[in-house]
């Protein structure tokens, strides 16, 4: 694991959008294209907009060979402004040359989430071709960190959070009394690299306990995400940083 501070938003979003340029390029040279999976929530707003809209990016991003899925989404059309497909389309993929191939999206436009989550399975086994038990294995997952220590739409004592088998599932989240569509931790596991992006004030008992803290992963998801065979890198202001420890 690695994590790194900056002082001010812009360095970290500039340092994010660096590695995913890199990890791209990397992996299109080796075997010809780029798995991503995005996140929703607010904090990768800025990231998404930065590679969409910034010339020093959008031009070098080998989009044509970058496909894109998504590590949850909430139980809502695509066209929902709750979106997680919304937002990253909003922010960055409409305003990039990806073919309309390449984006992979939840269907949770689906009255039945649990419905949604089964064909998602069925998106991923096809695009990966994987067989009996196996799991994808994405390039790049991209991944926030709630103030309760969640991530993706794995929430503290939610059932998705024992869910060793499938790779996405309909998740009932008691606190937000509504169902997400979420991908499984042994799925973000078996990533070659993750990174997590964490921002603001708000954040810092939640990353101080996720890093330093007793292992508690049914109270704090985000301690379950610790690449099998990868690398994980925190990328986080002072603010979320300022609790923690040496």
């Amino acid at each position: 694991m690695e994590l790194r501070t900056f002082a001010e938003a812009g360095e970290l979003f500039k340092a994010a959008a660096g590695e995913f340029l890199r990890l791209a390029e990397e992996a299109v040279c080796s075997k010809g294209l780029f798995t991503v999976c995005l996140s929703g929530g607010s904090t990768p707003r800025r990231l998404y907009s930065l590679l969409g809209n910034d010339p020093e990016w959008k031009v070098r991003i080998p989009w044509a060979t970058a496909h894109f899925f998504w590590s949850d989404e909430r139980h809502v059309p695509p066209d929902d402004q709750e979106s997680n497909f919304r937002m990253a389309w909003e922010t960055m993929l409409c305003k990039v040359t990806v073919p309309p191939g390449n984006i992979h999206r939840i269907p949770a436009e689906q009255p039945d989430a649990g419905r949604a989550a089964l064909e998602y399975n069925g998106v991923l086994r096809d695009f990966f071709k994987l067989g009996d038990g196996q799991f994808p294995r994405f390039d790049l997952a991209l991944l926030g960190m709630g103030a309760d220590g969640h991530t993706a739409s794995l929430f503290p004592d939610s059932g998705a959070l024992h869910e060793e088998r499938r790779m996405v599932v309909s998740n009932w989240v008691e606190r937000l009394e509504t169902e997400r569509i979420t991908m499984t931790a042994p799925v973000l596991n078996n990533a070659s690299h993750v990174f997590f992006l964490v921002l603001g004030e708000d954040k810092a008992s939640a990353l101080k306990a996720v890093l330093q803290g007793p292992r508690q992963p049914d109270l704090l998801p985000a301690q379950m995400i610790r690449p099998a065979h990868g690398s994980l890198l925190w990328l986080v202001d002072r603010h979320a940083a300022s609790l923690l420890g040496p």
